[in-house]
């Protein structure tokens, strides 16, 4: 029984804890370089996100500066996760873009978020397999070792 089997239904084990936002709901105005130090993202990645419709609109202060909200963090992390499964930036985009238009694509936005499971769970099988072949690798050479230590 792997650990994903023995884990209770709704526990994801993989899952941190949920990241604290630097300020409360109604104070949640950051600047580009709060987001840059907060996400680890760059200013330039932030700007890209939002030039090919990745990020939500941002909020502008009455000189141009972009205003970040906790939600826009929130967003931000959930892409973040979308990057570590491989996802196509095309995809993220028109899943953004699926978010942006309503409830009405929530049977598109479930397919394109399951073809992405699937695609992520051929990965991992990929992953075991190559684990497997390191491991009897390194079993080998810890056997010769051994073998040789005697003569």
């Amino acid at each position: 029984m792997t650990l994903i089997e023995s884990t209770p239904a709704g526990v994801d084990l993989c899952k941190p804890p949920p990241r604290a936002h630097p300020r409360p709901e109604g104070q949640d105005r950051y600047t580009i370089s709060e987001v840059v130090a907060f996400t680890g993202l760059t200013a330039h990645t932030l700007r890209w996100y939002e030039r090919i419709g990745l990020m939500p609109h941002i909020d502008r202060s009455h000189t141009g500066q972009r205003r970040f909200t906790n939600r826009d963090l929130d967003w931000l992390a959930f892409v973040g996760k979308l990057r570590l499964t491989g996802m196509p930036v095309a995809d993220m985009v028109r899943y953004a873009e699926l978010v942006r238009e309503g409830e009405h694509t929530f049977e598109a936005r479930q397919e394109l978020l399951q073809q992405t499971r699937r695609d992520v769970r051929r990965r991992i099988a990929e992953l075991q397999d190559t684990l497997a072949v390191l491991d009897h690798k390194i079993d080998f050479y810890a056997d010769a070792r051994r073998a040789s230590e005697r003569l």
